[in-house]
């Protein structure tokens, strides 16, 4: 009864959960699943980690809201945090991935507007991208699903081929103020970008007059094994939005960008009700401390080796099930021979949560908390769901 209130915008599973516990969620009637969808790549630390609740709680204690139209001294720390760990000189916060998206479009825009270019409001984009769900994000992404009857498509965006340089170059016009790209394709389908077209954005933005936009959404904050994902590529952006991570379930996230690319924001251009309340950033802080915390992005890297290695394994042993594995640090896709919804449905089957996602993959997003012992079992709980689909593949063909 409670669900006939509700928009009917998701195709929920049948699962209620009651608590969890690090990598566990536990429903109502006590089954334990082992969580390797993490919320969406939300929780990075897992479920009830004591550092985040004792930081929620001890804030709660003090001062919930109080708007940005004060000072407030935790979203100063958490911004030179991120600043001083980062690229970045100025961060703006928000509540979601969507809005940081927003901040950032609106920021690339402005940046070229004060500086005598007011033509120059069209960024481009890439097949495949996943940048949110408002008008204005939906128009950046691109893809048609999302779009449909929401009217005209937002102006200024211009997408192109994924990984074509050659297309990219020619989408430049007097018109462009940005590229925005995602350093691995999330939703699109776990699609790594490759180092060297990261770089060759970089050079094509400089020698153009072009500000370079990363969707870290996703990627960052530890997710791809190191703090950033454009770290693998030797690359800084001038613009950055965050989220997901960064809160580690509570609602935040960050446009994060160089004082240069941020020049334009000034007073009264842009504004949030909500973003970086003393709430979110005591848990944002809450989750650097333990990010950043001697070890702790080795050992993604380490746990990561662990869960790939054994997809590998599986890869090869059930080839009529897993047509390839990608990638990077926590955030990996099983691309499925299989219908990918069928693949989520047999791993759930086993008491495991992963995420669907384009290309017909699957991902698995484990809290960054994850330890070995716990990646081999995910990977056992794999193993038993690529058997049973194998043998139903293996009877359909015989």
């Amino acid at each position: 009864m409670a669900e006939a209130a509700l928009f009917d915008t998701f195709a929920r599973a049948p699962l209620r959960f009651e608590r969890g516990e690090g990598v566990w969620l536990v429903t109502e009637s006590g089954e334990r699943y082992l969580d390797f969808g993490s919320g969406v790549a939300v929780n990075s630390l897992g479920h009830g980690h004591p550092h985040l609740v004792g930081a929620l709680k001890a804030q709660a204690d003090k001062v919930w809201h109080t708007s940005n139209l004060f000072e407030q001294p935790g979203q100063e720390t958490l911004a030179r945090r991120l600043a001083d760990n980062s690229f970045a000189d100025k961060v703006f916060f928000t509540n979601s991935g969507a809005e940081a998206l927003e901040c950032a479009i609106k920021t690339a825009r402005r940046y070229q507007f004060v500086k005598g270019h007011p033509e120059r409001f069209h960024i481009i984009t890439f097949e495949g991208a996943f940048h949110g769900r408002t008008l204005a994000t939906i128009a950046a992404g691109g893809q048609a699903k999302y779009l449909e009857g929401f009217g005209p498509k937002v102006e200024g965006f211009d997408q192109v081929p994924f990984g074509d340089i050659d297309a990219l170059k020619a989408a430049i016009t007097d018109a462009t103020a940005a590229i925005l790209i995602e350093p691995i394709q999330g939703e699109g389908g776990v699609r790594p970008v490759p180092k060297e077209f990261l770089q060759a954005l970089r050079q094509i933005c400089d020698d153009n007059g072009l500000l370079l936009i990363f969707d870290e959404v996703q990627t960052g904050v530890g997710r791809s094994g190191r703090l950033f994902a454009y770290e693998w590529a030797g690359v800084t952006p001038d613009i950055m939005a965050l989220a997901k991570g960064i809160g580690g379930g509570f609602p935040l996230g960050a446009c994060l960008a160089t004082a240069d690319a941020a020049s334009g924001m000034t007073a009264g251009t842009h504004g949030t009700t909500y973003g970086g309340n003393p709430l979110a950033t005591a848990v944002g802080n809450a989750v650097l401390d333990v990010i950043l915390g001697d070890g702790f992005l080795e050992n993604v890297r380490d746990v990561a080796l662990v869960l790939r290695q054994g997809l590998a394994s599986l890869k090869d042993r059930f080839p009529n099930v897993i047509e390839d594995i990608r990638g990077e640090g926590l955030l990996l896709g099983v691309k499925a021979k299989v219908p990918a919804g069928d693949l989520v449905a047999a791993i759930r089957g086993e008491h495991m949560l992963a995420i669907p996602a384009g290309d017909n993959v699957v991902r698995l997003l484990p809290p960054l908390t994850v330890t070995a012992e716990e990646a081999r079992e995910g990977l056992a709980r794999i193993e038993r769901a690529a058997e049973k689909l194998s043998a139903s593949q293996m009877k359909k063909s015989a």
